[in-house]
């Protein structure tokens, strides 16, 4: 098993050996099997609290032990225990419910799953991931600088301007020298570009009982029209010939 960073963060997979070379009749290396039908290795994102320079073969086993099955409920489904890109949270079927502390990961028992279960499921965006990593204050604004997860990517923001991370750019180097430049240069493409637009959906018109859906008579006034003029067109040919 190896720990890497990636897009989404800090992570660890499983690395299998090469298979060894297999020679046919001939003596001729055999074709490898394709990709499809080769074992797929398990990767884990890290929790918030564990680093790639801090991070044991113990967590990693128990990272790679995710989904955990907790037991099953009256009808029967699957309860599991799960880490995904916005945190802890149970599932058991299509319903899913979000946890508060990834703690619960490994400690959570079937009743305590119940009970969460036993209670309605509240509407909401979800509990905000913590920072990946906190950079420290910006030294002209005083703004604490941190590096989070976003839809996107990572990125550095100050509570105020977001800069996704570039290229080559990871979260164990990042630097919060490196950090206010990119801020900088986000400013500096706002400043000459604008702020992005926020995308907002058009809302239909309502119609209200008893009223009339509304109909489009334009183009049928100009087809009309434009037969009305073919007509005459017409009529006028038919004199001049019978004159």
């Amino acid at each position: 098993m190896i720990a890497k960073s990636g897009r989404f963060g800090p992570y660890i997979t499983e690395v299998f050996p090469e298979e060894p070379v297999e020679l046919d009749d001939k003596g001729e290396p055999k074709k490898k099997r394709k990709k499809k039908d080769a074992p797929k290795p398990k990767t884990a994102s890290l929790l918030s609290t564990m680093t790639l320079d801090t991070i044991t073969i113990d967590d990693a086993l128990k990272l790679l032990s995710l989904p955990r099955i907790l037991g099953t409920n009256s009808a029967g489904e699957d309860i599991t225990i799960q880490n995904g890109r916005y945190g802890p949270y149970l599932k058991a079927g299509a319903d899913s419910r979000t946890l508060t502390s990834e703690d619960q990961l490994f400690s959570l028992s079937l009743d305590e799953a119940l009970e969460i279960y036993s209670k309605p499921k509240e509407r909401r965006r979800g509990v905000a991931k913590p920072p990946l990593k906190e950079l420290g204050k910006d030294p002209a604004t005083e703004k604490e600088v941190i590096v989070k997860d976003g839809r996107f990517g990572m990125y550095v923001t100050d509570g105020e301007t977001n800069a996704t991370l570039r290229r080559g750019d990871t979260l164990e180097a990042l630097t919060i020298e490196r950090a206010l430049e990119l801020l900088a240069g986000r400013r500096a493409w706002e400043a000459e570009n604008g702020p992005s637009p926020k995308k907002s959906r058009k809302k239909a018109a309502k119609v209200k009982p008893g009223d009339a859906a509304p109909t489009l008579t334009k183009n049928t006034v100009k087809k009309a029209a434009t037969k009305k003029k073919a007509a005459k067109k017409a009529t006028g040919k038919a004199a001049k010939k019978a004159e």
